[in-house]
């Protein structure tokens, strides 16, 4: 009769620990797993791509619902090649790192799902917002304090570059809030769940938009490094007058913070932002081109 040990040494091959370089804190709550599966509405001729689904238990859901299509990216090898036998042909899994996939190349209408690591969430959220013009729905998993973030309005202390830069692009709703004991390892903070749509729902993918995202980008960089400081004083400390202000209908004593997404869209419009040749964009973008173009070339992704 085998001891303690040799059960202990079968249960980690069956389920080895969380690395915590991964970020993994498996989500061991069935009702919460077929709450936010529910949330994507999958229909059968639906694509859906899981980022990250460890254990499967969003995966087995998802393949209940029986979409056209499921993705499942993955950057442990062992969740990989164990979520390789749930499907029998019904599922594609791409061992790699979510942050380095080619967004851009999602172009068909796609849904994404995902309980996302804790320390990868807002950088990835702001490349999939952006450059998946396919994107129809999501529904995602984060530290409760970015999910407020993200959905914060103007005026509002969590209001900052993130919630401008995605709620440019997506319509994002606040879905319900997740305990820490539903997970293993038990995390130290709350989660959120949160659904994504494009901000457009009227207009065939891809999505035109009336605003060029890098130069977004840039106007969010200079206004929130400096967002307790009017806009007027922001703008003169690029050496450009306060013209562009006015004529937008902007109040040049007003601080970042207090403007709508719209009102920087606006902005991104105007000198210095849309023509800024040593401008840099907002530093939550990926900082290695070099690493995202190598994944490019050698991705699986569609």
């Amino acid at each position: 009769m085998r001891g303690n040990s040799g059960q202990r040494a079968d249960a980690e091959r069956k389920f080895p620990r969380a690395k915590r370089s991964l970020g993994q804190n498996f989500l061991r709550d069935a009702n919460i797993a077929r709450k936010m599966v529910g949330l994507l509405r999958i229909v059968p001729e639906d694509r859906v791509l899981e980022i990250g689904p460890g254990s499967g238990a969003l995966t087995r859901l998802i393949l209940e619902q029986n979409p056209a299509f499921l993705l499942l990216a993955e950057k442990d090898p062992h969740w990989a090649g164990e979520r390789m036998r749930d499907g029998a042909g019904r599922l594609r899994v791409v061992l790699a790192d979510a942050l380095l996939l080619p967004w851009e190349r999602f172009t068909l209408p796609w849904k994404f799902i995902g309980n996302l690591p804790y320390n990868i969430a807002s950088p990835l959220l702001w490349e999939i917002c952006a450059r998946s013009h396919g994107l129809e729905r999501a529904v995602f998993m984060v530290q409760k304090e970015v999910g407020l973030r993200m959905t914060a309005k103007p005026g509002t202390a969590a209001y900052g570059a993130l919630s401008v830069w995605l709620q440019s692009f997506v319509r994002i709703k606040a879905e319900f809030t997740v305990p820490p004991q539903v997970f293993a390892p038990i995390p130290k903070v709350e989660s959120m769940v949160l659904s994504f749509c494009p901000a457009k729902r009227e207009e065939p993918c891809p999505r035109p938009r009336n605003f060029d995202p890098a130069a977004l980008s840039r106007v969010l960089r200079l206004c929130f490094q400096a967002r307790r400081k009017q806009l007027g004083v922001i703008l003169r400390g690029l050496g450009t007058r306060t013209d562009a202000l006015e004529d937008l209908g902007i109040n040049p004593e007003t601080r970042p913070e207090k403007l709508s997404p719209e009102d920087f869209q606006r902005l991104s419009a105007r000198p210095p932002f849309c023509d800024p040749p040593d401008l840099p964009p907002c530093p939550l973008r990926r900082k290695n081109p070099e690493a995202r173009r190598g994944a490019r070339k050698n991705s699986n992704a569609p």
